[in-house]
């Protein structure tokens, strides 16, 4: 368990994915663009076993926006999107209505 003040830490917020494509030599790993409101950003996502990145884009998204960033197969992942773990792969956390690029998630 974890107390509120670990999750408030957590600044969630909807991106929208503006391009996606696979990295080499990956089948999981995606290389998506998002903007934030703020700012446009990088991700890696390993859901390249389940989605195509061309019907990525244009969707929105739940990312966590304060991941400090990391290297993956040389690219700067700038945070990490949210999805489910089911039994048949990955499936994206996302609004039911449309919400602006950049809105918290609380």
């Amino acid at each position: 368990m974890i107390k509120i003040d670990d999750f408030l830490k957590l600044d969630l917020r909807v991106a929208k994915i503006l391009n996606a494509e696979r990295i080499e030599e990956s089948d999981k790993l995606i290389k998506i663009q998002i903007d934030i409101g703020s700012e446009k950003r990088t991700i890696v996502a390993g859901i390249g076993n389940k989605y195509k990145p061309e019907e990525l884009i244009g969707q929105l998204i739940v990312v966590v926006s304060n991941l400090e960033p990391k290297m993956i197969k040389g690219v700067k992942s700038e945070g990490m999107l949210l999805a489910v773990n089911s039994k048949n792969g990955p499936v994206l956390v996302v609004p039911l209505e449309q919400v602006l690029a950049g809105e918290r998630v609380s």
